[in-house]
């Protein structure tokens, strides 16, 4: 079991910069891939970030890609998402969640745990 507390969110101007953190318990927590996904008001929730179990490897959606930068520190438990040149577009709720299938780590379904998600809100 493990259970995931995002904290980070905030609203922030267009082009500024926010720094999402998730915090897992447990003592197995290397031993999960982590994502990133988010929600729209009225849209799918969609594929932001993900990262393995060690940290050495990682996958970004093609909309993120060099502005946004999944990382993750074993020993404290937490996966972070430092976001950077940010949108209006970017606006949701972000959720973290954990999975131990890399192969598949872009389909929401395959996260067996979820955070109850955090607000980021990107004005124009």
């Amino acid at each position: 079991q493990v259970q995931l507390v995002e904290s980070g969110g905030g609203l922030v101007q267009a082009g500024g910069s926010l720094r999402l953190s998730c915090a897992a318990s447990g003592r197995t927590f290397s031993s999960y891939h982590m994502g990133w996904f988010r929600q729209a008001p009225g849209k799918e929730r969609e594929f932001v970030a993900a990262i393995t179990g060690s940290g050495g490897g990682t996958d970004y959606a093609d909309s993120v890609k060099g502005r946004f930068t999944i990382s993750r520190d074993n020993a404290k438990n937490t996966v972070y998402l430092q976001m950077n040149s940010l949108k209006p577009e970017d606006t949701a709720v972000y959720y973290c969640a954990a999975s131990t299938r890399w192969l598949v780590r872009r389909r929401a379904t395959e996260y067996a745990y979820w955070g109850q998600g955090t607000q980021v809100t990107v004005s124009s």
